[in-house]
């Protein structure tokens, strides 16, 4: 579907899609996407050299939930099989990843790191923390919650949408 029929669906009658609130939204979630993908790819080559800044994103969610499934995986980072498959490929081949039998399907495999995998996504976390940590040094810890507020309202509005169909589809 067209942006410019995907829009219009969307529209707030009561925000103008080129209002300046929306025009100052869209810059700076920009630019915050475009410096937060600098800092995981940095972040990320602290785990492994040639680790991709896109894993980095599956280690740590795999170190959250660990026993997922390739396919669940894929489904809750949002993007297809293909993808997913040879991401997870490579991660074990670096030994962060280890791929165990799932008791319940002989067909599927339930993900975990492996102990070097859990050490270096552990100081890959802290180091993050840190960076967030100067980042923020002159900000309130009311206003850190403050914008975690609002980035998890931000982030539910989005889910919402994507999962009325009304946003991209995961991509192989």
């Amino acid at each position: 579907m067209p942006v410019g029929e995907l829009v219009r669906g969307l529209v707030r009658e009561d925000v103008p899609v080129d209002s300046d609130a929306i025009l100052a939204l869209e810059h700076e979630i920009g630019l915050f996407l475009r410096r937060s993908k600098a800092v995981s790819s940095s972040i990320g080559q602290e785990i492994h050299p040639d680790i991709e800044t896109s894993a980095y994103v599956l280690l740590v969610t795999i170190r959250r939930n660990p026993g997922i499934r390739a396919s669940d995986l894929a489904a809750l980072i949002q993007v297809g099989r293909g993808t997913m498959s040879r991401q997870l490929a490579h991660l074990a081949e670096m030994g962060l990843l280890a791929r165990d039998p799932d008791p319940r399907d002989s067909r599927g495999q339930l993900l975990r790191l492996t102990d070097e995998g859990e050490r270096r996504v552990a100081d890959a976390l802290q180091a993050r923390r840190g960076f967030l940590h100067a980042a923020l040094a002159d900000w309130s810890e009311e206003e850190i919650l403050t914008l975690a507020v609002h980035l998890d309202r931000l982030n539910t509005a989005i889910a919402e949408q994507r999962r009325l169909g009304e946003g991209p589809r995961p991509v192989d």
